[in-house]
């Protein structure tokens, strides 16, 4: 099927917010398989245990946008590959378990674009058991 200019760059904008932002639903988790030394639970997955608040736990970058990335049109090379989010998301539960945290809740990642930059931050609130 052949779309004209607008129609085209309209679909291709909404392809590229369901991919970057997930669509009904709330998106694909960041990991489904990967066992880290402390306990990740994504958006709206609940904590079955009493726990305490430690405190909000973040990592984020911003970066210019490379020749590659601003001359393909369909946003192909732009975010983090998975093996990339596995990464950081290793890097946020150090960082949590430096501060104490037995679990981090409400994990979430968010990737941007724009003309010129990208970024994303990956955050959740670290959390310490109670009566343990």
């Amino acid at each position: 099927m052949i779309f004209s200019g607008k129609i085209s760059g309209l679909f291709f904008a909404l392809l590229a917010g369901c991919m970057l932002f997930g669509c009904a639903g709330g998106g694909i988790p960041i990991s489904t398989n990967t066992k880290y030394p402390i306990e990740l639970l994504y958006d709206n997955q609940p904590l079955e245990r009493p726990y305490s608040e430690i405190g909000i736990v973040e990592i984020s970058s911003e970066d210019s946008l490379t020749n590659r990335q601003t001359q393909d049109k369909r946003m192909m090379y732009r975010g983090n590959d998975a093996k990339t989010k596995e990464l950081l998301t290793a890097r946020l539960v150090i960082k949590a378990q430096k501060i104490g945290a037995d679990a981090i809740i409400n994990v979430k990642y968010k990737y941007y674009t724009s003309v010129k930059n990208e970024g994303y931050v990956l955050s959740g609130l670290a959390v310490r058991y109670r009566g343990e």
